[in-house]
């Protein structure tokens, strides 16, 4: 016989039994086919690796029927995972070099891993029918650095040669490092999620290309490439890359059109940097979350999003608010729409300037409601406050994970709160390039320490979101408020953002400037692409807003370096689309109706408390509704609709012209402002803008109430 046109036979085991250390012993794949094979080889892929055998590696004879067995002896190893992918393959072209892909003929095969099982701890307690009770939780690590000047993404110096090169391991391989521990340990469900801005991601491929920070970031994505292959018990990745916003905007205060985009050129990104499909679960930038931003989630495909759990705790009815200490004024209680819980708890070992609600700990739907009554639901999952602000500070010695985790634990059994169903899940999230939960120990010794810890205590299980929502999926029907806010590291993450509003009570805010500025920005950039989307200066204006929404040109207020950088972005952009924009008004042709920022309301509270000088003051009871609102054509008028129970009126809004500017913008919005009724209790409202050539827009359905 000739050269083989196909396989007879292949021999290959279906399963191996692994050793206490995980390891496979050496087997053999045995190949029989109708002719010579010019290139047989065998290829063994598994999460991580993959091993070629050819050539010697093989060893062949002929049968006296012409046919040819070929033997590929394995060696015994270690490998990640449950699976060893085996690829038979040959060649039927003797000529290599000319050979096509049709003349390469592979078949698959799969050898599965017995691993032992591991003995668990016995479980502390069960409840009836014998179900275990168990605290699930996961980490977090979130990575970012900004643009450093808005207009000119190649500016590079000595300061950001630093910033990046310190944090060389935490770019590379300190993720994979501390997940190969998990899987290693044998962690069934165990991985971390994690969160890389575009902005950040784009700046490490150039330090890789430019061999900026003395070459340490060639080939930086590799080991995080890698992790890829590693899954989960149920199939999930180990690694979870989340879903996030490009150039890390504050997603509640910015248009529901730019938050999808932002995610969805964030998940271009993720996949071409790492090979994987970035997650549907969202970690916000900043945590910020506001229940307004669900319609646009969902628009861009996320089924779920990361909150800071003290906000689902200060939705309660009868929340006990521990006052100066807890960092933030007291829930408006317009938020304050979920039934009360009775097994409050003080942390004991770990600062928490408040008491929470173990049995809130899980993944719940959370629902928002727009002016025309319709309900949009996401699945929202608590990042817990207190616990992930001492595991930031690195793990073990700063958190005593058996100890804090205990009693929460211990909580739940007391109170009977457990729901084999729904057990309590959270997250300990922190930055992960910075401080002790962004160090080399953390990752490294701490954890292993962790992984040591729950292979004997079977009362926790470290795991994936993924995981968790596959066995445990929340209840569709059940649907909670959660009142807005962020992490505690941003002014304690209060409901009203106001890390991002500083000196909003000064006849001068460069915060507000830059709303401003943004919110004109955004209304020429989308007015441009709704009428003409094939503009050639379009794309570049459309990136120079997306950078503008970066929330750190907020958060370092009083540094002009950080507060000019909107404004520089949105001078550029609009000299590009100036042109075309002048053309379109002309022509009459704008169809877009005005854009309109997220309104804050003063006092926070009305009739309520504020803030003193280390105390707590009784705040006025007239509220004022605050906004900004842009057109390119002018404004006509712009009304706030107020529904209470009296029923539904309109107030005008008080035109104050545009909001003073000190940094030299071209454009910038006008600010308006509105009294709200005194005494009108529980109250939603909207605002409503028409511009000069009659188009109409609507902002969401805000709540407050009015004391």
């Amino acid at each position: 016989m000739g050269l083989f046109t196909h396989f007879l036979l292949i021999d290959c085991p279906q399963e191996l039994h692994c050793a206490p250390n995980g390891s496979y012993p050496a087997f053999e794949v045995r190949f029989t086919a109708d002719g010579e094979i010019p290139f047989p080889q065998v290829i063994l892929r598994a999460p991580g690796t993959q091993t070629l055998l050819n050539g010697d590696a093989i060893q062949f004879s002929q049968t006296a029927s012409g046919e040819w067995t070929y033997v590929a002896a394995v060696p015994a190893g270690t490998i990640d995972g449950h699976r060893i992918s085996v690829q038979i393959e040959g060649c039927r072209q003797a000529a290599i070099a000319h050979a096509q892909g049709a003349d390469w003929i592979k078949h698959d095969r799969d050898v599965n891993l017995i691993r032992p099982q591991r003995v668990k701890a016995e479980a502390r307690v069960a409840v009836a029918g014998g179900a275990e009770v168990k605290l699930y939780f996961g980490i977090h690590k979130h990575m970012h650095q900004p643009y450093y000047n808005t207009t000119d993404r190649n500016y590079w110096d000595g300061e950001k040669d630093g910033i990046f090169g310190s944090r060389g391991g935490n770019y590379t391989d300190f993720i994979p490092n501390a997940v190969q521990q998990y899987n290693d340990g044998q962690l069934p469900h165990a991985g971390l999620s994690t969160s890389w801005s575009g902005s950040l991601i784009e700046q490490l491929d150039r330090c890789g290309d430019e061999g900026f920070c003395g070459g340490r970031f060639s080939g930086w994505n590799n080991a995080l490439r890698r992790m890829g292959g590693l899954k989960t018990e149920l199939g999930n990745p180990r690694v979870a890359f989340s879903a996030f916003g490009f150039f890390h905007p504050l997603m509640p205060l910015i248009p529901a059109q730019d938050i999808v985009r932002q995610i969805a050129w964030h998940r271009d990104v993720i996949k071409r940097a790492f090979g994987i499909e970035a997650s549907r679960v969202l970690f916000p930038p900043e945590t910020a979350f506001h229940v307004r931003m669900i319609p646009a989630l969902i628009e861009a495909g996320v089924t779920a999003v990361i909150y800071d759990s003290i906000h689902r705790f200060r939705a309660c009815r009868d929340y006990p608010y521990a006052g100066l200490g807890e960092g933030m004024l007291p829930p408006n209680a317009a938020e304050q729409t979920n039934p009360p819980v009775d097994d409050w708890v003080q942390l004991q070992n770990i600062w928490a300037g408040s008491k929470i609600s173990p049995r809130l700990l899980r993944p719940e739907y959370v629902g928002y409601e727009d002016p025309d009554g319709k309900l949009h639901t996401i699945i929202a999952v608590p990042a817990e406050r207190y616990i992930g602000n001492e595991d930031a500070r690195g793990g073990f010695g700063a958190l005593q994970y058996a100890d804090v985790l205990g009693q929460v634990y211990d909580r739940i059994v007391e109170t009977g709160s457990y729901d084999p169903a729904h057990p309590p899940f959270f997250l300990l999230h922190s930055d992960g390039d910075n401080h002790g939960g962004g160090a080399d120990s953390y990752y490294g010794h701490n954890t292993g320490r962790l992984v040591e810890w729950l292979q004997q205590d079977s009362r926790f299980e470290l795991t994936t979101t993924e995981d968790y929502l596959q066995r445990f999926p929340p209840d569709p029907n059940q649907v909670v408020h959660i009142e807005p806010g962020s992490w505690a590291g941003a002014d304690n993450g209060d409901p009203q953002f106001m890390k991002w509003f500083s000196r909003y009570d000064q006849p001068y805010s460069p915060d507000l400037n830059s709303w401003a500025v943004l919110t004109a920005f955004q209304n020429a950039v989308h007015t441009l692409e709704t009428s003409a989307a094939d503009h050639p200066e379009l794309a570049e204006a459309i990136r120079l807003l997306l950078t503008a929404e970066t929330s750190c040109y907020w958060y370092w207020t009083g540094q002009q370096v950080w507060d000019q950088q909107v404004t520089n972005a949105a001078n550029l952009g609009l000299r590009l689309i100036k042109p075309a924009l002048d053309a379109l008004i002309a022509a009459g042709h704008d169809r877009l109706g005005p854009t309109i920022f997220a309104p804050w309301v003063t006092p926070e509270n009305p009739g309520g408390k504020r803030w003193g000088q280390g105390c707590l003051l009784d705040a006025s009871p007239q509220g004022v509704a605050h906004t900004f609102v842009a057109d390119v054509c002018g404004l006509k008028r712009v009304d706030l609709v107020l529904r209470t129970a009296a029923g539904e009126q309109r107030l005008t809004m008080h035109n104050h012209g545009p909001y003073p500017c000190e940094t030299g913008a071209a454009v910038t919005a006008d600010y308006l402002t509105a009294e709200l009724p005194i005494g009108a209790g529980d109250a939603r409202y909207y605002i409503e803008a028409e511009d000069g050539r009659g188009n109409v827009s609507r902002g969401a359905l805000e709540r407050i109430w009015l004391a």
